[in-house]
C-alpha cells in the first residue's frame, strides 16, 4: 500500500451507479434500465438497448465518504470529491465533479458525462476525495478501492475479461508471424488491443470440436479443452499485465488503467493471498525485478489461472462422464 506524508481517511469512498442514459444522434435520449448497470460487479453495459450510434452517455453516480470526512477537528480543508474516467487504450480522461448532498453529510452524489468517440470498449471510473492539507491544495484524502467499468460496446454489465477468439489456419494465413506455432492449436496474443486467442484450424477435429454441441463424452471433452485454453489465457494474460508495469518514483508500482489492470486485480489475491492488492502487486513487481523469487511465485500463477479456468470441474465431468460409459460398456 502507498505510504503519504499526511493524515488521510483509513476507508474507502464507496461508489454507486444510480441512473444511465444514453443521447441519440436525433438529439433524443434514452434512459436505460437498470439491468444496465450491476452493483455487485461494479459495471455499466452501455449496449443494452442496442444503440450503436449513441453520441454521449450520462452515468448518474452517488458517492459516501467514510466516517471522519466531516470532522470538525479533520486535518483538511476545501474538501472536493471527483469523478474520474480513465481509459488506458485511447489515453482519455474525463472528470466531473460531484456536488454535497446536504452540507453536513457525507454523502455526494452528480453525473459524469461519457462522449462515444472517446472510447473504443472499456473504461475505468473511480472517486478521489480531495482537499488542502499542510496547505498543500488537491491532496487526496480517500478513493473508492476498485474502479467501476464502464464498457461502451457490451449488452451485459460483468467484469470478466474480454477475449477475442479468432480461428486461422496457422500455416497459410497472412499473418505471418503465426507461421512459426503449426504445431500449436492455439496462441495467445496479448499484444493486440485486448488479448486475442487465434485458433488453429490446420489440427484436424479442434473447430469441429469446439463448436459441437453435443452434452455427452464430446462435450465434456469439449469443455476440458475449453479449460485448458482458458488456463493458457490467464497464464499468458497475466504476465503480459505484470511484465508493462508503471513504476512511480518513490511508491512502485501502479494498476494500469486497461484490461491489464483487471486481469492483476482478479487474480492477485492467488498470486500473493492474505493481502491488499496493492501489497500484492508490490510484492509481485519485486520478485520478477529482483534476484530471487520469481520462479516460486510461477506455481502461484498457474494455480490462480487454472482456478479461473474452472479446470478442476470440466475435469471431473469429463472423468465421470468416462466412468459411466466405461460402466455401460461392461454390462
Amino acid at each position: 500500500m502507498k505510504i503519504y506524508p499526511y493524515k488521510r481517511l483509513n476507508r474507502p469512498v464507496a461508489l454507486r451507479v444510480t441512473s444511465v442514459s444514453l443521447k441519440l444522434p436525433d438529439g433524443t435520449r434514452d434512459r436505460l434500465e437498470t439491468s444496465a448497470y450491476s452493483t455487485q460487479q461494479q459495471t455499466v453495459a452501455l449496449g443494452t438497448a442496442g444503440h450503436h450510434d449513441w453520441v454521449t452517455a450520462t452515468i448518474g453516480l452517488s458517492a459516501t465518504l467514510p466516517p471522519g470526512a466531516n470532522a470538525s477537528d479533520a486535518p483538511w480543508s476545501d474538501l472536493q470529491v471527483l469523478a474520474v474516467l480513465s481509459d488506458g487504450e485511447t489515453n482519455s480522461r474525463t472528470v466531473a465533479r460531484l456536488r454535497r448532498d446536504r452540507d453536513d453529510g457525507r454523502d455526494w452524489s452528480g453525473s459524469l458525462e461519457v462522449l462515444r468517440d472517446d472510447h473504443m470498449s472499456r473504461a475505468f471510473l473511480a472517486v478521489h476525495a480531495v482537499g488542502t492539507v499542510d496547505g498543500v491544495r488537491g491532496r487526496a484524502i480517500a478513493e473508492t478501492d476498485r474502479s467501476w467499468i464502464v464498457d461502451t460496446v457490451s449488452d451485459e454489465p460483468v467484469r470478466g475479461l474480454q477475449l477475442d477468439v479468432q480461428k486461422a489456419s496457422f500455416s497459410k494465413t497472412s499473418r505471418e508471424w503465426l507461421h512459426a506455432y503449426t504445431d500449436a492449436p492455439w496462441i495467445v496474443d496479448t499484444a493486440a488491443r485486448v488479448p486475442t486467442v487465434f485458433v488453429n484450424t490446420d489440427v484436424e477435429g479442434v473447430m469441429r470440436l469446439l463448436d459441437g454441441g453435443g452434452s455427452g463424452v464430446e462435450g465434456k471433452v469439449r469443455d476440458l479443452l475449453v479449460a485448458q485454453m482458458s488456463t493458457d489465457v490467464w497464464t499468458a494474460v497475466f504476465h503480459a499485465a505484470v511484465g508493462d508495469l508503471e513504476v512511480e518514483p518513490g511508491s512502485g508500482p501502479v494498476f494500469p488503467t486497461d484490461w491489464k489492470g483487471e486481469v492483476l486485480r482478479e487474480m492477485l489475491p492467488d498470486v500473493v493471498p492474505g493481502v491488499h492488492v496493492e501489497q500484492a502487486l508490490r510484492e509481485v513487481h519485486r520478485r520478477r525485478t529482483g534476484d530471487s523469487g520469481w520462479a516460486e511465485l510461477q506455481t502461484r500463477i498457474h494455480y490462480a489461472a487454472v482456478r479461473r479456468a474452472d479446470a478442476a470441474k470440466a475435469l471431473g465431468y469429463a472423468i465421470r462422464s468416462l466412468e459411466q460409459m466405461n460402466r455401460g460398456s461392461d454390462t
